[in-house]
């Protein structure tokens, strides 16, 4: 029925190696549902199509940055005040603009019965 279905909110996860140029590949999916209480994301590290966009980039170091939107997703102490906070903050703060490597799309939102088939699904319509 309608009405079991929950609004959710999403962004894609974007590896912009070069900042200056704004050429991105999308490497993961974070999404957000309140009534669910569920806040998770998850990635793709493709190494080989990652070192084809940009040599230079550090897999390793990368990966680290992901594994901490992960420990913030998951609310756990990854040495970071963020971690602490409510689970729509920490989804605010995950999806707010910035210019660094790792970069979010603008929030967009959708209806679920299932947030994290929902997250899968997404990572196959816009990651893999």
């Amino acid at each position: 029925m309608m009405q079991d279905y929950k609004l959710y909110e999403y962004a894609i996860v974007r590896l912009v190696p070069k900042v200056e140029r704004e050429e991105f590949i999308n490497i993961g999916v974070i999404l957000y549902c309140t009534d669910f209480k569920f806040l998770a994301v998850s990635f793709q590290v493709d190494k080989l199509k990652i070192k084809g966009f940009d040599e230079s980039l550090d897999v390793e170091e990368l990966s680290k940055n992901l594994d901490s939107f992960q420990a913030i997703c998951k609310g756990e102490n990854c040495g970071s005040s963020i971690a602490e906070m409510d689970v729509s903050s920490r989804f605010r703060w995950l999806t707010a603009t910035r210019s660094t490597i790792l970069q979010c799309s603008k929030v967009h939102s959708g209806f679920c019965l299932n947030p994290n088939y929902t997250l899968q699904k997404l990572m196959r319509e816009m990651v893999y």
